[in-house]
């Protein structure tokens, strides 16, 4: 038997983006419901990353990216301080080998124009001087002083506690079965142990890999202009012993990565990642989260690059992740898709589409969006 009951506002979701969006919107008064398949928050994309705080290096100037990764960075550190979560504000490096180092100073450029404060361009002596293990070959480097690493799952678990205080609720091993927007309200049809039909003013699609089928789900005018899923995976090394460095150190990045970098954990642990590995176009979730040891070569190559210090020896498979994108493979790094009725027409669905890093950083930030994105 399908029960049936009315919602103010539906979350699908509950990885960081479900949880911070559905806070906010609790924390405002509205009634929320987050619908997650799985039996646990956070199980895929927001648990599966670097636990990296970025600056907003990259990101196009005026892009979604650019935008609510400076403001969300600025909202997770005082949400971090304020809720007793561990931080470290270690700091990064950009580093330059040979004559990669030409292409600095544009990255300099366009951080600030984003907003990105307190840059320093350094050359390769300097560079050595703060990080003594870094190759000879690297002739400079950008300091980014306002990057870090912080304890993820804590920040996931106060989101929840918040939410749940704000009288919101999950409900865990609800899959989204379909839907359709209808005269003044959106209808759901859930699956699992106890399948309901929910009439809901708003809908929050946050699914993460599953978001663009979620919306292709929903019937409405929305349909129409859904783009394509595409993932990669990405995997991670542990580093055995121990790694000489007190900052993160990431590689110039490319037009579609940010490459291979170097981070150290809250415990002190070594670990390089993510690498980019196109999946099938067919690829859909659930996904192999297994890393093959045999991509240690890849990793070893590019990682001694900048420190030659690295013997293969010491790498380790540890976890792997799978980021949502919008473009294909060999396309620059698309933008984040949040889409609300005056952009699709379906009252009363928002979509957040390609939700990649830097959505960890940028979460509280999409979450003020998507709030505000519901008040319309």
């Amino acid at each position: 038997m399908t029960d049936s009951f009315e919602a103010d506002v539906v979350v699908i979701g509950a990885g960081v983006i479900g949880l911070a969006s559905a806070r906010a919107l609790a924390r405002a008064g509205r009634e929320v419901i987050v619908l997650e398949a799985e039996d646990q928050i956070a199980m895929h994309t927001s648990s599966r990353n670097s636990e990296v705080i970025h600056a907003g290096l990259y990101y196009a100037k005026g892009s979604l990216k650019a935008r609510h990764c400076v403001e969300g960075r600025r909202l997770l550190y005082a949400y971090l301080d304020a809720h007793g979560v561990t931080v470290k504000r270690c700091g990064k490096l950009v580093v330059a080998v040979a004559e990669e180092a030409a292409g600095l100073q544009a990255i300099i450029d366009r951080a600030e124009e984003n907003g990105v404060e307190a840059l320093r361009l350094l050359d390769g002596p300097a560079v050595r001087q703060v990080e003594p293990a870094l190759s000879a070959q690297v002739t400079g480097a950008i300091q980014s002083p306002v990057s870090g690493i912080f304890d993820s799952h804590a920040y996931f678990l106060a989101l929840q506690g918040e939410l749940e205080d704000a009288g919101g609720s999950i409900a865990f091993g609800t899959p989204l079965l379909s839907g359709a927007v209808e005269t003044g309200h959106v209808r759901l049809e859930t699956g699992g142990e106890a399948p309901a039909t929910i009439l809901t003013r708003t809908v929050i699609n946050a699914a993460g890999h599953h978001a663009i089928r979620v919306a292709g789900v929903i019937e409405g005018p929305h349909t129409a202009a859904l783009p394509a899923p595409h993932y990669v995976k990405g995997s991670y090394f542990t580093i055995q012993g121990h790694t000489p460095f007190a900052r993160l150190i990431y590689p110039m990045p490319t037009s579609s990565s940010l490459g291979l970098h170097l981070t150290i954990d809250l415990a002190g642990r070594g670990k390089v990642g993510p690498d980019a590995e196109w999946l099938p176009d067919q690829a859909r979730p659930p996904f192999d989260y297994r890393v093959d040891p045999a991509r240690a070569k890849l990793f070893h190559a590019e990682v001694t690059r900048f420190w030659p210090g690295l013997t293969i020896e010491r790498l380790s498979p540890d976890y792997a992740g799978v980021r949502p994108k919008l473009v294909p493979r060999g396309a620059p790094s698309g933008d984040f898709r949040i889409e609300g009725p005056e952009t699709h027409g379906s009252p009363g669905l928002i979509n957040l589409l390609g939700i990649e890093s830097p959505g960890l950083t940028s979460s509280l930030s999409i979450a003020e969006h998507v709030a505000q994105l519901a008040r319309a």
